[in-house]
């Protein structure tokens, strides 16, 4: 849960401080770019995924080699670092689409409720989207809580078949 609440906090003050106004000057300045940024994003995140699926199928000739090339020991903080680090970038895109849909969808002529009504979302999309990630996280300690002190067969049953699950939804 600490790492994810990092994750999140990064992900409000991407949010906040640099999409935040960037979205507002977007808005006030050059409001006909916001159309072609969604393509744009949209675009990005279509490519991130088929990556990931092209990856899964076909691993690169680079991979291979470094799979055959043998590890220097990284220090699991280093690497806790690189990954919440890499979870940030990934949410900045993310959210840059998000900013951008939400910015795209509200139509008033009020720059100040413009700006509140970006900002509850930038806060609300990040609580509901880290608050369901460390729902999913804690799922299993349930699973074993209810497996342990259910008071009905059907309890345990259900806690155990939470823990077993969680693998595979993750």
């Amino acid at each position: 849960l600490p790492i994810v609440g990092r994750i999140a906090w990064g992900s409000v003050k991407n949010k906040l401080i640099f999409l935040l106004p960037a979205a507002l000057l977007l808005s006030v300045f050059l409001p006909w770019l916001i159309t072609p940024l969604l393509m744009i994003g949209g675009a990005y995140l279509c490519y991130e995924g088929a990556e990931k699926v092209f990856h899964l199928f076909a691993p690169h000739e680079a991979e291979k080699h470094e799979a055959s090339i043998e590890h220097t020991a990284i220090s699991p903080a280093s690497l806790e670092e690189q990954k919440i680090a890499g979870a940030i970038k990934t949410d900045f895109i993310l959210s840059a689409e998000i900013m951008t849909i939400s910015l795209s969808q509200i139509d008033i002529d009020s720059f100040w409720i413009e700006a509140l009504a970006l900002a509850a979302v930038a806060i609300g999309i990040t609580a509901l989207v880290y608050g369901a990630v460390a729902l999913l996280v804690k799922a299993d300690d349930l699973g074993i809580f209810l497996s342990a002190k259910g008071r009905l067969a059907a309890t345990r049953a259900l806690g155990r078949r939470i823990v077993k699950s969680m693998p595979a939804v993750m």
